[in-house]
């Protein structure tokens, strides 16, 4: 810009990363603010004897998604990043001894499912797969992609397509769903458990979320050297853009002065700024945490009622008893009774367990990195002290399953943990509960009622998981830079490259199937 605007980002997750690297491309004099050491927010590895293990986000989906990031910038992730696609989407367990892998091939899949439960259970999961396409292709564009969804924009969608209204079964949840589309109670457990992805229970989840499994069968991609090494790449990258981050620095709040943000106060100082990236739950902003100014940037409305925590166990072991896949879940004898103690906030006795195998085609005999997420409640106004009996409950449930481990030292982090981490998350991982068929409405958009201010992250639109807060990243720069250039009194002069709203690579473009 003619005027180089002074922009601030609070918090180094996956969105102000992405940010970051896209405001600094585009000319912006960029400052990072994080409180942890290490970039990638919720994508964080710990340590244990095999290395670094994930203890966030394991893989990437919607892949173009990552590919339009780059090119905003003149770069490709294959020539920074190694990516590889998933053969075996996840693998799964019953108690009963079924087994069933999904598939990156459609038709793998349902050949897959008709030898275990049926012909008849093939062509279920081929009409639910159909269904879900549809609803990705109608909504990707109207939701995703729009900076600022509107419900009217929806419903002419609808009105234009009124097959959507038998699709999107809005007087159903996504439980009720999965149990009207398949005669195999089995399959219908699987499918339901998407909701868990956004953070919500299947049985007050809007059947619409149904979606999210076209999401994971377009491809999943793991990520050489784990997730965490795409936030140390885009940080490398907006450093090689010009952007300056600062760790270990807590931001104390978001100062506004003479109507607008002006900057943010540090443990280590003021830093001044034109405009103010929150990277961070908005949750915070809503209760005060960075002081009054940017309290009425946030309703309540749009960070209640908080989406699922999890205890999440990390550590390096040697297993034995059961292939794993890269993803493995076992599921619970009961998912009802699972969800129902997690409404009351309870340790749920027997819950389904994700396994990330970070290692699993290494050799027999070694050790590898593992990462098991079971599903949790956030914590309530009244956080009561972390119960912790669930990392027995775990490797419990596994053993009844027939996998050992012999691990070393495990690291479990729960509600309280993930409260500390993420200021103002009450532990919820996903922002705000996807509950309600228009949740995904109620979610704040990146331009804020204070001037200057702007959101983006898994708690912003369009909502949780890597590639929908790196979206937001997406929506939140063009908005900063339209705003910025509409305030300036002397002619726009060419930027370095950067995103332009409207543009082939930024306007409402599907994502390539």
């Amino acid at each position: 810009m003619e005027t180089q605007a002074k922009v601030v980002i609070v918090g180094a997750g996956i969105g102000g990363l992405a940010a970051a690297m896209l405001l600094a491309h585009a000319g912006c004099a960029v400052t990072v603010i994080e409180a942890q050491a290490t970039p990638g927010g919720k994508m964080r590895t710990l340590a244990t004897e095999a290395g670094p293990v994930d203890a966030g986000p394991t893989v990437l989906t919607l892949r173009p998604v990552f590919d339009a990031l780059f090119a905003d910038v003149g770069l490709r992730p294959e020539d920074h990043l190694t990516l590889r696609p998933l053969d075996t989407l996840a693998r799964h367990y019953w108690p009963d001894g079924a087994t069933l892998d999904l598939m990156a091939d459609a038709g793998d899949s349902a050949a897959r499912i008709a030898q275990v439960f049926g012909d008849g259970s093939a062509d279920d999961f081929r009409r639910f797969s159909a269904r879900a396409a549809r609803l990705f292709a109608a909504f990707e564009v109207p939701m995703m992609q729009a900076a600022q969804p509107s419900q009217a924009d929806l419903v002419r969608r609808v009105i234009r397509q009124p097959r959507l209204a038998l699709d999107m079964a809005p007087h159903k949840t996504l439980a009720g769903l999965v149990a009207s589309s398949f005669r195999e109670p089995r399959l219908a457990q699987l499918f339901a458990r998407y909701a868990t992805y956004v953070g919500g229970s299947p049985g007050a989840s809007p059947a619409l979320l149904s979606l999210i499994w076209e999401a994971e069968a377009r491809g999943v991609w793991t990520v050489d050297g784990g997730m965490h090494a795409l936030a140390l790449t885009l940080s490398r990258l907006a450093e090689g853009f010009g952007a300056t981050f600062r760790y270990a620095t807590p931001v104390r709040r978001i100062v506004k002065q003479g109507g607008k943000v002006s900057g943010v106060d540090t443990e280590t100082g003021f830093v001044p700024a034109d405009m103010v990236l929150f990277n961070g739950d908005p949750a915070a902003l809503q209760a005060g945490l960075l002081g009054p100014a940017p309290k009425a940037a946030v309703a309540e409305a749009a960070v209640m009622p908080r989406s699922l925590s999890a205890h999440v166990a990390s550590f390096a072991a040697v297993p034995e008893g059961v292939p794993l896949a890269h993803h493995t879940v076992f599921f619970a004898d009961d998912a009802e009774a699972e969800f129902a103690a997690i409404a009351t906030g309870a340790v749920p006795q027997d819950a389904t367990l994700y396994i990330c195998a970070q290692d699993h085609d290494a050799a027999p005999g070694a050790l590898q990195r593992f990462e098991i997420i079971r599903n949790a409640a956030p914590l309530g106004e009244r956080p009561t002290p972390e119960d912790f009996s669930c990392q027995t409950l775990m490797f419990d449930r596994l053993r009844q399953f027939g996998l050992h481990f012999s691990p070393g030292p495990v690291t479990l982090t729960g509600p309280g943990d993930f409260a500390r981490l993420f200021p103002g998350s009450r532990g919820s991982l996903y922002g705000r509960s996807p509950q309600g068929l228009t949740a995904a409405l109620q979610r704040p958009t990146a331009r804020t009622a204070v001037t200057g201010l702007y959101l983006c992250g898994g708690g912003t639109h369009p909502g949780a998981g890597v590639p929908m807060a790196t979206l937001s990243a997406r929506h939140a720069v063009a908005m900063m830079l339209s705003d910025h250039a509409s305030t300036l009194t002397s002619r726009q002069a060419d930027t370095r490259g950067g995103m332009s709203t409207g543009s082939a690579k930024t306007g409402k473009k599907p994502f390539p199937s």
